[in-house]
């Protein structure tokens, strides 16, 4: 049996519990750190959440530090990285809406995305499609460098402003506002505020739509730096 697979008996003598490898060990973690939070992952959680002691764990991944890394490069895998089959805008688009969708499901990643330094197969293959296709597109190595930022810093500050918010559909955000924000708003004390709860109770507004609107503002700002030449 190879060394990243390895099967071990129940101690209780039953059938043998499923073989311990890397990728299980990984994907045990981003269980535990999507369902209880990153401070939920340690070795000796693993070890009894995978049935088996701490320290064998070792065997998988040499520190806390490789176990961050490998759970981060299965998040960049889950991200669509840009294709060289559609034009870098709608590529880009693409891309940065999986990664709100992906963080969305992994929010305790954001931190983690842009920190590691022993990145992955799948980190370094994904920025490497980035890159690619802003460069194809014509865009600088500055400029490159200045839109892989900007998108990304929009996509993070996103997904933390989106997680941390008390409602998760437009349904719940109009009974808050009717219920929680109309009452401390009074008209004659804060008219602008008013009124734009109003608007949310009577639109059916959605916060989501919101994250579609910035990322539109920006392509089109970076389509408008390409075509005048500016991006290079």
């Amino acid at each position: 049996m190879a060394k990243d697979e390895v099967a071990e008996d129940d101690v209780t003598g039953g059938a043998p519990r499923p073989a311990l490898s890397t990728e299980r060990v990984l994907r045990e973690a981003l269980r535990l750190a999507d369902e209880e939070g990153l401070d939920a992952v340690s070795m000796r959680r693993l070890g009894r959440e995978l049935g088996a002691g701490a320290m064998s764990l070792y065997h998988y991944v040499s520190s806390k530090d490789e176990l961050l890394d490998g759970m981060v490069d299965l998040v960049f895998a889950e991200i669509e990285a840009p294709s060289d089959e559609s034009d870098w805008r709608t590529a880009m688009r693409r891309r940065s809406s999986s990664a709100r969708d992906v963080l969305l499901r992994h929010s305790w990643a954001v931190a983690l995305m842009e920190s590691r330094t022993n990145p992955g197969l799948a980190n370094l293959q994904h920025r490497e499609a980035v890159t690619a296709c802003l460069r194809r597109a014509g865009f600088s190595i500055e400029m490159t460098v200045h839109a892989n930022w900007l998108l990304d810093s929009y996509v993070y500050g996103f997904v933390l402003e989106e997680a941390s918010l008390p409602f998760d559909t437009a349904e719940e955000l109009a009974d808050m506002a009717d219920d929680v924000y109309m009452p401390l708003l009074p008209p004659e004390q804060y008219p602008y505020l008013n009124e734009v709860a109003g608007a949310v109770l009577a639109g059916g507004y959605d916060h989501r739509a919101e994250f579609v609107f910035g990322l539109d503002v920006i392509l089109d700002a970076l389509e408008r730096l390409r075509e005048s030449g500016e991006a290079r």
